[in-house]
């Protein structure tokens, strides 16, 4: 065996090195997003707040741009005194109106936001996770906190003027013995085709102790009665956990998911079921990430003389940097045109198609000093076959 061990090492440094090459060629490739619109909606100190994360985007029926995001009081961590505060735009992100803080529980955490719109209600729907500002993550997945992660709803019916005061729904969106629990962060969506038209699906994730083990694992939560009601599904594999998801051509739906797999690569599943239950986890070798949420989107289906169109959005890098946009045209199985917003410092991102037909973005740079809105074209993307 010891006369083995130098061909063995030659090869395992040939396979790295081609790993990285590869991985390199992938972050250095894309042009520059070329944008209509640039603007900064959440600041470093604006209203009082320390600073801002886990931006959530969407765009209700009236084509309001609502932008969605979690006020840190005090300091940058996930835990402690924490808001959930909105700001909208009625002209597609050039301006914004003032802060407004939908959720203030005093001390404690409020956020996560993942909103969906019920296009036949016009309702705009907002689950939300709450836990006790003194309890950290790590004690909640431990079971020695306080109090655990509690999931929670919200909605507006006057096109994000005024919201629900937020009432608690962990009864029937959380198994007992889950800890760690979070909606998206991102948006939710609604099916529009198949047995399932009309119902909302919301990407979510939890923790759970299996044989002395912490297991990290996505799940969606899905409405079949315009949000009287939900329901949870199956959990999705292992060591995945911040997800989003997009409805298929054939009315599958695609979960793609931040991925512990040590591979740098984001981590999808399939539900033929309208989201009930999932395959088996595998990773898509052309999205690579640093272990960080993303943002996915249907642009639109296939029609005739026009192909379909998805987006996703993601720091493309092993470290927190390079938000890039991919788009596909064959439902989310090849990627074969990218654009680089920032090379720079970026994580958190969520897409939403505007009501002009441009795509907006929002999301965290400049190492978490600001939120930032673009708009852009998908015309550029055409260019780079």
């Amino acid at each position: 065996m010891r006369k083995w061990f130098p061909f063995f090492v030659v090869l395992s440094f040939l396979f790295l090195s081609a790993e990285r090459s590869e991985v390199n060629a992938q972050e250095t490739k894309s042009p520059a997003l070329k944008t209509i619109t640039k603007n900064v909606v959440f600041q470093r100190g604006d209203g009082g707040y320390h600073s801002f994360r886990i931006p959530a985007l969407v765009v209700s029926t009236k084509g309001t741009l609502l932008a969605f995001a979690e006020g840190r009081k005090n300091n940058l961590r996930d835990s402690g005194n924490i808001d959930l505060v909105l700001k909208r735009s009625t002209d597609h992100g050039k301006t914004w109106s003032e802060l407004s803080v939908l959720w203030n529980d005093g001390e404690n955490t409020c956020g996560n936001p993942c909103p969906v719109v019920d296009q036949s209600t016009a309702r705009i729907w907002l689950p939300l996770t709450w836990n006790h500002g003194k309890d950290h993550e790590k004690q909640i997945k431990n079971k020695t906190s306080r109090d655990t992660r509690r999931v929670y709803m919200s909605f507006s019916d006057d096109d994000g003027l005024t919201w629900k005061t937020p009432y608690e729904i962990t009864k029937s969106t959380k198994n007992r013995e889950w800890t760690w629990y979070a909606t998206g962060p991102g948006n939710g969506i609604q099916l529009t085709r198949g047995a399932h038209k009309g119902r909302l699906v919301i990407p979510c994730d939890h923790n759970v102790t299996l044989d002395g083990k912490v297991v990290r694992r996505s799940h969606a939560i899905y409405s079949d009665d315009h949000g009287k009601s939900w329901q949870l599904s199956q959990p999705i594999g292992e060591k995945t956990n911040e997800c989003a998801v997009v409805e298929l051509d054939d009315g599958r739906l695609l979960m793609n998911m931040r991925s512990y797999h040590g591979k740098n690569r984001r981590a999808i599943a399939i539900s033929e079921d309208g989201g009930a239950s999932w395959s088996k986890e595998s990773l898509d070798s052309a999205l690579i990430e640093p272990v960080c949420q993303a943002s996915l989107i249907r642009v639109r289906f296939p029609e005739p003389g026009k192909r379909g169109q998805i987006l996703f959005s993601n720091p493309a890098s092993k470290q927190r940097a390079k938000m890039t946009v991919r788009l596909s045209e064959d439902e989310g199985k090849n990627w074969a045109s990218s654009r680089l917003v920032t090379p720079g410092s970026a994580a958190y991102s969520s897409l939403a198609v505007l009501a002009n037909g441009n795509i907006g973005l929002l999301y965290e740079r400049d190492g978490y000093q600001k939120i930032e809105f673009v708009a852009f074209d998908l015309d550029q993307f055409q260019t780079a076959r």
